[in-house]
């Protein structure tokens, strides 16, 4: 096995992990947004940093442009966190919460607060407690937002991220009753790849 290789075990550890921390997630965005959050399988893949959009859109069908807001997180496994849904979204989550963004006088700056506030609670959330219980505490950059009308390539160009391999886990919520869809992307370095193995083994071998 390659250091950029999973053995089943390993990807199913990996994929119960972030479940759980996913379903935490959801239980804050239900509390901010007071709708009940329907949840995919995690979904995790090693992809070529070159061919993140594409693989991206097979998983998730997403075709039209996006929002999308990045977070980096770091300790011996790093990576980014993105948050990304539908540009023309953002609007229906405003209707369903209270000042300041659905009487805001100035709509664009509220919309984009509240893209800030649902990704920076589904990054936190996810990646701490997946990274918590793999027996690590991760330090975060200030998330930014990569744009309000991008497609999937310009959200991944090349250069951005300066890796040639990652290690890429999606999940997906969802409004009940609600056209509305986000996704949580976690991209982790190459050389994090190995570390993660460890932990995962580590995590494998305590039950």
């Amino acid at each position: 096995m390659s250091e950029t290789d999973f053995t089943e075990d390993q990807r199913d550890a990996l994929q119960e992990i972030a479940n759980l921390a996913m379903g935490r997630a959801a239980m804050r965005l239900a509390r901010l947004l007071d709708s009940f959050i329907e949840l995919s399988v995690p979904r995790v893949r090693m992809v070529a940093v070159s061919e993140a959009a594409r693989a991206l859109r097979e998983m998730t069908g997403i075709d039209d442009t996006v929002s999308a807001v990045r977070q980096g997180f770091r300790s011996d496994i790093k990576g980014e966190a993105l948050v990304i849904c539908r540009s023309d979204s953002i609007a229906q989550l405003c209707a369903l919460v209270g000042d300041p963004y659905a009487r805001s006088s100035y709509e664009s700056i509220s919309q984009r607060e509240l893209m800030f506030d649902v990704a920076n609670l589904l990054s936190g959330a996810c990646v701490s407690s997946i990274l918590d219980q793999l027996g690590r505490t991760p330090v975060f950059s200030a998330p930014g937002l990569l744009g309000e009308a991008l497609t999937l390539d310009e959200v991944f160009q090349p250069g951005v991220l300066q890796w040639r391999v990652a290690l890429l886990l999606e999940v997906n919520f969802t409004l009940e009753d609600r056209d509305f869809r986000a996704h949580l992307v976690m991209l982790m370095a190459e050389e994090s790849i190995l570390p993660m193995n460890d932990a995962l083994d580590a995590l494998l071998s305590s039950l």
